[in-house]
């Protein structure tokens, strides 16, 4: 089942660098995987649920184990590579979908890392879930701002120096901000 998804997907990615997302077919993508549109509708509901599994596939792969507060920075930066890898792709959806469609999956693979670092800085502390919410969505929303600006100007800069970068401006900033939020420290 998976090889079979996979096919897909490579199918997709090859004529993403032909045409817009727009222009393609799924019998385009049943032609050149030999297989039928049955087939394919078992997997996928439609060209832009393949989409998403791409992405998200993309991005499960890039972040593995840098989720925690000492290896963020390489899962910001591996997900950035894995955007660069895949940047026509990328571009070609940015430009011929809806912006929302890539932003959507930004900030999910985003939330995930983010999720994981604030869980694991705030295990002492007093702070609702609801504000730990908070702090992710804040820092989420200002990571998924700057990659689609990297996105929209061509992915010029290399994705160590974006993740170096960000790195420099929130240094400890995570913590501080739940800090900030908790109610006190959980006594040992």
């Amino acid at each position: 089942m998976t090889n079979t998804k996979q096919a897909i997907a490579e199918s997709l990615k090859h004529h993403l660098l032909r045409k817009p997302i727009t222009k393609i077919t799924i019998n385009d993508i049943t032609e050149d995987c030999g297989i039928s549109r049955m087939t394919f509708y078992y997997h996928f509901n439609d060209i832009y649920d393949l989409v998403e599994w791409v992405c998200t596939e993309e991005a499960r792969a890039a972040l593995s184990d840098d989720r925690t507060a000492e290896t963020w920075q390489m899962g910001f930066q591996s997900l950035l590579e894995a955007v660069r890898v895949n940047k026509p792709f990328i571009i070609n959806i940015y430009r011929s979908v809806d912006r929302a469609q890539i932003e959507h999956y930004l900030l999910r693979v985003t939330e995930k890392l983010l999720m994981s670092v604030i869980e694991e800085q705030s295990r002492d502390l007093l702070i609702s879930d609801e504000n730990k919410r908070y702090v992710a969505n804040f820092f989420k929303f200002g990571f998924v701002g700057i990659m689609l600006e990297w996105i929209h100007y061509g992915m010029k800069d290399e994705p160590e120096k974006i993740a170096a970068m960000t790195g420099k401006i929130i240094q400890g900033d995570f913590r501080q901000a739940l800090e900030r939020l908790s109610v006190g420290k959980k006594s040992p």
